[in-house]
């Protein structure tokens, strides 16, 4: 059985520290929902973060 992570959205924004307890929430709270949120600083700027919306 294959399992396969399909990338749904990705948006770039402006990092905050606090950024991470929305994705925790959103993972928490929809992963019955086959959701999956992710969140990792851009690699051209440490400014900026990549948020990523995945369905597992």
């Amino acid at each position: 059985m294959e399992n396969k992570i399909e990338t749904l959205s990705t948006v770039i924004v402006d990092y905050q520290s606090d950024l991470y307890k929305i994705v925790d929430v959103l993972n928490r709270t929809l992963k019955e929902k086959d959701l999956m949120f992710g969140l990792a600083l851009d690699k051209q700027d440490e400014n900026k973060a990549v948020f990523t919306i995945y369905r597992t």
